[in-house]
């Protein structure tokens, strides 16, 4: 094994914008473990990137710094793309701050593989068992339009698990959102789990009304704890 290809991460993921906010976000999940921790990488008000597949967690920084110094995502993929020898393993795709998208799916990733790009999203994944779970993803996020980022980004990954998913199903999940501040608004993690995704939509629940506090709380001390 050619341990320079990177960690293989079986995945289907969507990468999301939001129009109204700017809000850039990753929902997330594998069978493997720590999903969370080594595809998705973002910066507020720049883009959001995930990289799966074989992995390879330095093409996430590569491209948000090329995002960051202007590239458009369409160009920032061509320049990751260029950089990699071993690109044909990998799956990545870019938001970048104007909600461009762009993605690629190499011609190593295992059947099936493969990418859906709209205005303000990519929807993608490999080792699935068809197209219909990367189309039901893109499905869900399109129609779930004025909900809130996390809300779009966990229905599209529920819907791609009802659509089958992978391969082997799925033990590892998560869903990051960053809005203004340099740190995430959401970073919610599952792993070694048999029903990630329900697991994360159950922590979500919990989150969801401490998710202003938990941002204000930073800038002003003060306010009182929840309980």
């Amino acid at each position: 094994m050619d341990l320079s290809l990177g960690i293989t991460f079986h995945t289907f993921s969507v990468i999301g914008r939001c129009k109204e906010t700017g809000a850039l976000g990753v929902g997330i999940t594998t069978r493997a473990l720590a999903v969370a921790s080594r595809c998705p990488f973002f910066k507020a008000n720049v883009g959001a990137v995930a990289t799966q597949a074989s992995t390879d967690p330095r093409l996430g920084h590569l491209a948000i710094n090329l995002l960051q110094n202007g590239f458009s995502a369409y160009k920032a993929l061509q320049e990751v793309t260029a950089s990699d020898p071993h690109i044909e393993y990998r799956q990545i795709g870019i938001i970048d701050r104007d909600g461009n998208a762009a993605a690629r799916t190499g011609n190593e990733n295992r059947d099936w593989a493969g990418h859906i790009t709209g205005s303000n999203y990519v929807a993608m994944g490999n080792v699935l068992l068809g197209a219909h779970v990367v189309e039901a993803m893109a499905e869900a996020f399109e129609q779930s339009s004025g909900e809130l980022l996390e809300e779009r980004l966990l229905r599209s990954i529920e819907a791609g698990r009802d659509a089958g998913g992978q391969h082997g199903g799925q033990r590892s999940s998560g869903l990051v959102v960053y809005d203004r501040e340099v740190f995430p608004r959401t970073d919610l993690r599952v792993d070694l789990h048999k029903e990630p995704v329900r697991e994360l939509r159950k922590i979500y629940k919990v989150y969801t009304p401490l998710m202003d506090y938990f941002t204000l709380r930073a800038i002003d001390p003060t306010i009182p704890s929840p309980e």
